[in-house]
């Protein structure tokens, strides 16, 4: 199983629709994949027609378990519009777990979560929270890869460099690699805006930036109207296109890091999570 988490410090900048734009690919090619909220806000749980202010169970529960189990987190999981894509949601409850922040052990829930699940699920997909705390640790702490949607205006790229900030402090402390990807997204050529925006982003970071971009595109609004993934919506506008290209570039990404690991490296993960 993979897992990959969406996270910026700004929020606005597209973290939903990336998650469910991969999420709904991965299932179209007939991989079994979770989506996970662990915003408050809840917005990829609304995305699915599900309420977070009156949900019943959700990922809240997960973080208040003192022990948690197989049973527990499949008893969590809802399933969406298309089949192979599952959600685990969000309440608005989840803002109380900031106050538990200190407690031995709080950092750690999801993944020990998700280790339960490990071989129900090709892929997990995780849409954390655009704040800095308990919730978004647990995110990077589970992850094997960090996503960053980077809105191409101004404001979003101080946002940016905020959150990798962020990223560098919490793996040193977590004594972990994880590699990232920032995604420049709401592209908009006809704006200079947007192009002097992307142009700044790769050169301040061309080894993490994805190649391309995510262009505006009305069809994600439409899709999530319909509470379905982009694809399952419109497979051929241009916003699914330019997640797809995004998809191929990840995937064969972690296809070059697997083929560099040596035979023992390999056996230490598989015996980590088996």
């Amino acid at each position: 199983m993979k897992i990959w988490a969406v996270a910026n410090q700004k929020g606005g900048v597209g973290k939903t629709t990336t998650t469910v734009s991969l999420g709904g690919l991965l299932a179209e090619q007939g991989q079994r994949v979770l989506l996970v909220d662990i915003d408050p806000q809840g917005s990829l749980t609304a995305y699915f027609a599900y309420d977070p202010e009156n949900i019943q169970t959700s990922s809240l529960n997960l973080f208040n378990a003192d022990k948690i189990t197989r049973t527990q987190v499949n008893g969590l999981i809802r399933e969406t519009s298309m089949p192979g894509l599952s959600l685990l949601p969000a309440s608005i409850g989840l803002s109380t777990i900031e106050r538990k922040a200190s407690q031995e052990g709080m950092g750690l829930k999801l993944n020990k979560a998700l280790n339960q699940v490990w071989q129900d699920f090709d892929y997990v997909i995780i849409d954390s929270p655009p704040v800095l705390g308990a919730l978004m640790i647990n995110a990077l702490a589970a992850c094997e890869h960090l996503l960053v949607p980077v809105q191409t205006e101004f404001l979003a790229l101080k946002g940016m460099d905020r959150m990798l900030r962020t990223v560098a402090m919490v793996t040193k402390s977590l004594k972990k690699q994880l590699p990232h990807t920032v995604i420049p997204t709401m592209f908009d050529k006809r704006t200079k805006a947007s192009v002097v925006s992307l142009e700044s982003l790769r050169q301040d970071h061309p080894q993490k930036t994805w190649s391309s971009v995510i262009p505006v595109d009305t069809r994600f609004r439409d899709a999530s109207r319909h509470s379905m993934p982009p694809s399952q919506y419109d497979n051929q506008s241009h916003g699914v296109h330019a997640y797809r290209e995004l998809l191929k570039s990840l995937l064969g990404d972690a296809q070059q890091k697997e083929a560099l690991l040596t035979p023992n490296e390999s056996i230490v993960r598989v015996a980590a999570y088996g």
